[in-house]
């Protein structure tokens, strides 16, 4: 039953995830953690971090671990588990090989016309809120804490968003380096 469940989420998240992996991920967040009750915000979070630290996509990355995560939490074995991040990973790829082999052909044929121009304009706005929501999403307690719960924490993961955020857009570093800095300085001032 669980594997039907993960298929028809992701492949509806793949089908109506526009934006790119950034731009699924809250809607990843609400079936798997509100929804469906899979796993917990926490895990989330940390399937979140492990899917941007790892090769690929972040949306079929975050599919993969939480396929895994919702099935090793019903309690099912971990070569189930394994067959959960498969059907997680292909039911999110799916709509995307369909609909792409489906509009390649009409996309070249049609891609200067004024309404094509027209619907790409449209959808510049939505994708920007995605990104967004996805940024919102991972803005909570479970990440920064709070300054009343664990004021150490907080004051720690805001400066290292922010030095993080300064690296990458103004000083240009390379983003891997960042995280891997940011890793580092987390568990030094965090353990």
């Amino acid at each position: 039953m669980i594997f039907i469940q993960l298929f028809t989420t992701f492949f509806i998240i793949g089908l109506f995830g526009f934006g790119g992996g950034y731009g699924m991920l809250s809607l990843i967040q609400t079936e798997v953690v509100h929804n469906h009750g899979w796993m917990t915000t926490s895990e989330f979070t940390d399937i979140v971090a492990v899917s941007q630290m790892t090769p690929g996509p972040i949306g079929i990355n975050s599919a993969t671990y939480c396929g895994y995560t919702a099935v090793h939490n019903a309690g099912l074995s971990e070569p189930l588990a394994v067959l959960g991040s498969l059907t997680a990973t292909v039911a999110l790829m799916l709509p995307s090989l369909i609909l792409m082999i489906i509009i390649s052909r009409m996309f070249l044929k049609y891609m200067n016309t004024p309404m094509v121009r027209t619907v790409f304009a449209a959808l510049r706005p939505a994708v920007v809120g995605l990104l967004g929501a996805a940024a919102l999403m991972l803005l909570t307690a479970d990440n920064f804490s709070t300054p009343w719960q664990n004021p150490w924490q907080f004051f720690v993961s805001v400066a290292l968003f922010a030095a993080t955020f300064a690296g990458t857009m103004y000083i240009k570093i390379n983003p891997i380096h960042m995280i891997a800095c940011s890793a580092v300085a987390g568990i030094v001032l965090l353990y």
